[in-house]
């Protein structure tokens, strides 16, 4: 195998000259450069991924782990831009992705124990089951980690503000005239939907707004076919709600269908607000008004973290809150007057 003293042999120069020059070093000239790595071509001189890691005491691999009760993961695609922001970030950085896989289950082996087989230098945790075991060990491990869409944990975490996303949903809604607003709300025992549980009680509270009976109704994992059923029950309840803010793009989309299948107009019988600012939200009949994740903030966010405690090998304990924005579209509209 060619190392680099063969190639600082072949052209005369040092073995620390020609490793600045394989790595791309400012301080070796251009014409020094090509003759190094004209050398290390015709000699056919190929780095050693694992000498470098044994000299640097580091795989330059991140794991990562969706914990999740639905088994989504990746084909969400609030989910699919924030690992791609965050894949970006990293591998300028000069690392790699390891996906865990689900059939680690099967066979025995935790989550904590592939990854450290793996001799990865930290691990992202997305999507994240407060009460999945697997995902405490990993927190307290030694490994540098950081968790996206879970506060209060022992580590570094990184998630939007769902609480002030609930309550600009609700206030928009009031702002149009809306006071009978239902919630169709992910799951309270995911982080995310009890965050923006929060927030919609909150806001409806000072604006001393009543939440009617039936109109806060458990979404579940965030589906489109659970939106549906969800604003199903809504359409059943007496008074009806005049407006709907649904805790994910997906489930709002469910939710208009319903609407529309019981013959009412969207926003004219009945405004509908989302949350993510997922692409087809602007693509839908009519166009969704939602509440904006920034996924290219969140994913660098949560690489730079990670990247922080690997360079300075200990865990940091910082918790980061990304704001959300409003996206006013057409689902929304002013509250028709009631006959008297």
């Amino acid at each position: 195998m060619v190392t680099i003293y063969d190639l600082a042999k072949r052209t005369g120069f040092s073995s620390t000259t020609v490793s600045k020059a394989l790595n791309n070093y400012s301080d070796v000239s251009e014409k020094t450069k090509k003759k190094i790595l004209d050398a290390a071509t015709e000699m056919g001189y190929l780095p050693n991924a694992h000498a470098q890691s044994l000299s640097t005491k580091k795989s330059w691999t991140i794991g990562v782990m969706f914990s999740e009760d639905n088994e989504v993961g990746m084909k969400h695609p609030f989910f699919s831009s924030l690992i791609e922001s965050f894949r970006k970030f990293v591998e300028k950085e000069g690392y790699d992705l390891i996906f865990a896989s689900r059939n680690l289950r099967n066979r025995d082996t935790s989550y904590l124990e592939h990854f450290l087989y793996r001799a990865v230098d930290g691990i992202v945790v997305i999507c994240s089951d407060p009460s999945d075991p697997q995902v405490q060990d990993m927190i307290n491990s030694h490994i540098p980690i950081v968790v996206i869409d879970m506060s209060d944990q022992n580590c570094s975490v990184v998630y939007s503000d769902n609480i002030e996303g609930g309550k600009l949903a609700v206030n928009y809604l009031h702002s149009l005239g809306h006071t009978k607003i239902a919630h169709i709300s992910g799951d309270p025992s995911i982080d995310a939907g009890a965050q923006r549980i929060k927030g919609f009680t909150k806001a409806m509270d000072e604006l001393n707004l009543p939440i009617h009976q039936g109109y806060l109704v458990n979404g579940g994992m965030f589906s489109i076919e659970e939106g549906k059923a969800a604003m199903e029950s809504l359409l059943m309840l007496e008074p009806i709600p005049t407006a709907v803010f649904v805790s994910g793009d997906h489930m709002a989309i469910g939710a208009m269908e319903a609407i529309k299948e019981k013959g009412l107009r969207i926003p004219e019988d009945m405004s509908v607000i989302g949350y993510d600012d997922i692409e087809m939200s602007a693509y839908v009949t009519p166009k969704l008004t939602t509440i904006r994740q920034d996924t290219d903030v969140i994913g660098a966010r949560a690489g730079n973290l990670l990247i922080k405690q690997i360079i300075q090998k200990k865990k940091l304990f910082k918790t980061e809150v990304i704001p959300v924005q409003l996206m006013i579209r057409e689902s929304c509209g002013v509250v028709k007057k009631e006959k008297k």
